[in-house]
């Protein structure tokens, strides 16, 4: 589709990581769609801001793979590739596991009503079939053992190969998230009980249910 008309502007001021965070969400949700190409003219334009940190938000962008760039030609949204994805998935349920492991029976009481409140909003948006609802409220689910761990390494690599799989859950909630409903509850509960093992097994195994239909585009 073509770049958006109107829209709130970017503020000036805003550090490069805002630029990133914009393009990056443009094109998990779909505003830019697959195949489409990107100008760094157009999307400074677009965002109020100038071209410089539009072109490194698209590098930063073609190293999690959501872009591909053609050094000398264009710079185009990338589609949803089932072995990329699939790696990425790896990484992700295996961060996402250690977390986990180190978090259950620690976290806290507002902590564990936070994920038990963000599954009820999660599956009232699968009900309601509000997609955009749906995968942030799941974000905020699994967001929550890796904010409390704090360990950095960990929040960079979510934040490179999110986005990529995000892209692909876009397609699993809206056919049918209910599922993930049921495997949330299991791992909130899990986690409130201690059961270090068992949570981690489940936050695992939470990332392995997106099937291989659902993570490659025209398939």
């Amino acid at each position: 589709m073509p770049i958006p008309s109107g829209g709130p502007a970017v503020d000036r001021s805003l550090l490069r990581d805002d630029v990133y965070r914009r393009l990056r969400d443009a094109i998990v949700d779909g505003t830019f769609q697959p195949g489409e190409q990107l100008k760094d003219g157009e999307l400074a334009a677009w965002l109020g801001v100038s071209r410089t940190p539009v072109r490194e938000a698209l590098l930063r962008l073609g190293a999690s793979g959501l872009v591909v760039a053609l050094p000398g030609r264009s710079t185009r949204v990338s589609t949803i590739d089932s072995p990329a994805v699939r790696d990425a998935r790896d990484v992700i349920a295996a961060m996402h596991e250690l977390a986990v492991r180190q978090t259950a029976g620690r976290l806290g009481a507002d902590d564990i009503a936070r994920m038990r409140e963000a599954n009820r909003r999660f599956a009232a948006a699968v009900d309601s079939g509000d997609i955009d609802a749906a995968l942030d409220a799941d974000e905020e689910i699994h967001r929550v053992p890796v904010t409390v761990l704090g360990n950095r390494a960990i929040e960079t690599v979510l934040d490179q190969f999110d986005p990529l799989v995000r892209r692909a859950e876009r397609l699993r909630f809206g056919r049918d998230g209910h599922a993930s409903v049921e495997l949330h509850t299991r791992l909130i509960e899990l986690i409130a009980a201690g059961d270090a093992p068992g949570a981690a097994s489940v936050a695992f195994d939470i990332w392995h249910t997106l099937p291989p239909e659902d993570r490659a585009e025209g398939t």
